[in-house]
């Protein structure tokens, strides 16, 4: 009888950590997955911005080569026409949102590099700045 009243009460600090290290498992796991879909978001975002910019050529622009007629992209136009998306498509769906680079770089496809912040839904005291995504999306121009 002496040894059971000995070991009363030990469950509790086991079943008190237990359910600290699942709540930490909940938000780690919820802020990994807010990370991924931010960035996917991003991604898509940069994705629309490369078409975009891919299609940035005037008809004047046009050359005809022996594999038929090819666009010639310019950097200015792709830049310009990237802008114009990003500024009208998510401004504002995105903190601190960036173009980093609209470029052509063969004069057939255009590179588009996207930056912004994530925040942590719930922890944000552990990372209170953010994190800073970066996503770059190639797209290339097409002209039957």
């Amino acid at each position: 009888m002496n040894r059971l009243r000995r070991e009363d009460g030990s469950i509790l600090p086991l079943t008190a950590f237990f359910g600290f290290l699942s709540l930490v498992l909940i938000l780690l796991v919820a802020a990994a997955t807010s990370l991924y879909l931010e960035r996917k978001r991003l991604f898509s975002l940069a994705d629309g911005a490369a078409l975009v910019g891919a299609e940035a050529f005037e008809l004047s622009a046009v050359t005809n080569t022996p594999e038929g007629p090819r666009p010639v992209l310019r950097s200015t136009d792709v830049a310009a026409a990237v802008g114009g998306y990003v500024n009208g498509e998510a401004a504002s769906s995105f903190e601190s949102l960036a173009v980093e680079r609209a470029v052509t770089v063969d004069g057939r496809s255009a590179t588009v590099q996207l930056s912004a912040y994530w925040r942590p839904p719930v922890l944000v005291l552990v990372v209170p700045e953010g994190i800073r995504i970066e996503v770059t999306a190639v797209a290339r121009s097409v002209f039957y």
